[in-house]
């Protein structure tokens, strides 16, 4: 089993921190092998960041995502850049209210997810930078590669000290939205 996961969107966002806490559950609470790459621009905030986690049962002989099998996408220009790389039948979470224009002709081979994930956040922990977070929530959900409890795990050993419970709220409700997906129920 090797699953592939891309988060991408723009600094500030969390996208690296998502893939290092997605990283962590694997390896540490699910004793997968895991490996986390990443790359952004010379902005601290605001500029172009991806991030890569490729998780497996057995050593992983390439670290980089080559056919994502599930792909975040928090900006414009990480969709243009990435969504063609996503495999046929793979799951694309999308922040509806930062990627206005969307490739309906590249999505069809995939399972879309498109919600305004900073407005949800916002609306369940009054803090639109726990989307990060909530997405995390709902990736787990979709994709079933790893468990809630590793997941909330990963995410109280990784956010900072103070905000564990914001944070869980926002995962918690990623969960919620995930599993309302499941059921063919999928609204905010």
């Amino acid at each position: 089993m090797r699953r592939e996961i891309l988060f991408s969107g723009f600094g500030g966002q969390g996208v690296i921190l998502a893939s290092v806490i997605v990283g962590r559950a694997a390896t540490v609470y699910e004793g997968l092998y895991a490996v986390q790459t990443q790359a952004y621009g010379p902005e601290s905030r605001g500029g172009a960041s991806k991030a890569e986690v490729v998780i497996s049962d057995e050593p992983i002989d390439y670290p980089k995502a080559l056919s994502p099998d599930c792909a975040v996408f928090f900006s414009q220009e990480a969709y243009d850049k990435y969504l063609r790389l996503v495999k046929e039948g793979g799951i694309a979470i999308i922040e509806s209210d930062l990627i206005p224009h969307r490739r309906l002709d590249m999505e069809r081979k995939l399972r879309v997810y498109a919600l305004p994930l900073t407005e949800i956040a916002e609306k369940t922990t009054g803090l639109s930078l726990t989307m990060n977070i909530l997405t995390v929530g709902l990736l787990t959900k979709l994709s079933n590669v790893l468990s809630e409890d590793s997941i909330e795990k990963a995410v109280l050993d990784a956010v900072p000290k103070g905000t564990e419970t914001i944070n869980l709220k926002a995962l918690r409700k990623g969960f919620e939205l995930g599993e309302k997906a499941l059921k063919g129920s999928f609204k905010p």
